[in-house]
């Protein structure tokens, strides 16, 4: 019996913020994956090692969590005012599907890099020395995002003093900029607020009648409070990871919260749209031992917010997440907002469960209605291995 030999393409392993993904320019996937479809999905689960019904992605490049189980594709782009088109794939651990309703706020501090690096950003745009300024077209949800990346000698400076929680050593700072970071694109109307409400009543089955905040910024995300689903906010992963009722019932909020965002038009659709909305919870500060065992104090924040991925209590903090809870904190009257102490404000510092963040968005009213003109904040980036992945060649 003939079995097809493997076949390899040029890839990239890097780490963007508390993520790790496997970077691609489209121009080197083989001709079939080079447009949406079929053999591009197979392609990216077959590389990451998905599906694994045991959970672990060991037959890929995945590492079995929601932070790692990832793909992006990259090209120049022909969108004015853009220097590369940027399109992300979350690859689903145990099940055969790749979700690409949204964006990953993490690995978006490594296109920028990534794109210097690879020659898909005018070489004029480049200084030798000092910040390159790369222009980015978010392609899943249509956002603009800008990233500074810092330059030494003509190549990306990829390592620096830029300390991250739930990033284990120090590198070069990259500064990101999501503009209008409302998605437009999702939920009912493409509104902020799809219901029209800061705050509603989200009538959840077996878990009962909840406040929730769902917003469209960065990525769709329902937000409800701690205390009334049994939580204080101080929570790590194996406090809710491990418990299968818990993560029954996260579940269950984010797809009612999805159909009233009107993300979905059946409960059943939710299985098949992992990805997004995500489901957070917060609250006011506490002091809390991160995952590090690092110290955080109740007066080092404004709130503490856990949020899930993929089903799982993240280790840390999404980039798209944290950008939802810098554009929500901004706004009076939302759980977070309130959470944080309520008033206005320009930037928020919140607790996560590897230690503290800090977003800003600047937000105004414009004929009635809330405004994000821009979500900002910072993250590092760092090549982890390049060459070339190899896959069986009949496998996509």
């Amino acid at each position: 019996m003939a079995f097809a030999p493997q076949i390899r393409i040029p890839a990239t392993y890097m780490r963007g913020g508390t993520s790790k993904g496997v970077f691609f320019r489209l121009q080197d996937l083989p001709e079939a994956a080079q447009l949406p479809g079929k053999a591009r999905d197979a392609l990216l689960l077959r590389v990451i090692g998905s599906p694994d019904p045991y959970g672990k992605q060991i037959d890929g490049m995945g590492a079995a969590t929601s932070s790692t189980s990832k793909a992006v594709i990259l090209s120049k782009s022909d969108r004015p005012g853009h220097d590369v088109d940027y399109l992300f794939g979350q690859v689903s651990i145990d099940q055969p599907f790749v979700d690409w309703s949204g964006n990953c706020g993490n690995l978006s501090a490594a296109v920028g890099p990534f794109a210097i690096s690879n020659g898909l950003v005018d070489a004029a745009r480049v200084p030798r020395d000092g910040v390159a300024v790369v222009r980015i077209w978010q392609a899943n949800i249509g956002k603009t995002i800008v990233a500074q990346v810092p330059m030494a000698g003509g190549a990306v400076q990829e390592t620096g003093g830029f300390e991250l929680d739930g990033v284990t050593f120090p590198a070069a700072e990259v500064q990101l900029e999501f503009m209008d970071p409302a998605a437009e694109e999702e939920g009912a109307g493409g509104a902020m607020f799809p219901t029209g409400n800061l705050v509603d009543e989200l009538e959840v089955p077996g878990v009962g009648r909840l406040r929730a905040t769902m917003i469209n910024a960065g990525i769709p995300t329902v937000f409800v409070e701690a205390q009334a689903i049994g939580y204080t906010g101080t929570e790590l992963q194996d406090a809710i990871n491990g418990d299968a009722r818990a993560l029954a019932m996260f579940e269950a909020i984010r797809a009612h919260g999805a159909l009233k965002m009107g993300l979905i038009e059946s409960i059943a659709e939710a299985a098949t749209r992992q990805h997004t909305p995500k489901v957070a919870f917060v609250a006011p500060p506490k002091d809390y031992t991160a995952s590090s065992g690092k110290a955080v104090r109740a007066a080092e924040v404004d709130l503490l917010v856990r949020a899930l991925s993929m089903g799982k209590l993240h280790h840390a903090m999404m980039g798209t997440a944290a950008v939802a809870i810098g554009t929500a904190a901004a706004i009076p009257g939302t759980l977070v907002n309130l959470a944080a102490g309520g008033g206005e404000r320009a930037a928020v510092r919140f607790g996560h469960p590897s230690g503290t963040l800090r977003v800003g968005a600047e937000a105004r009213k414009s004929g009635g209605e809330w405004v994000v003109t821009k979500a900002l904040m910072s993250r590092s980036a760092r090549v982890l291995m390049e060459g070339w992945v190899r896959v069986p060649g009949d496998s996509f």
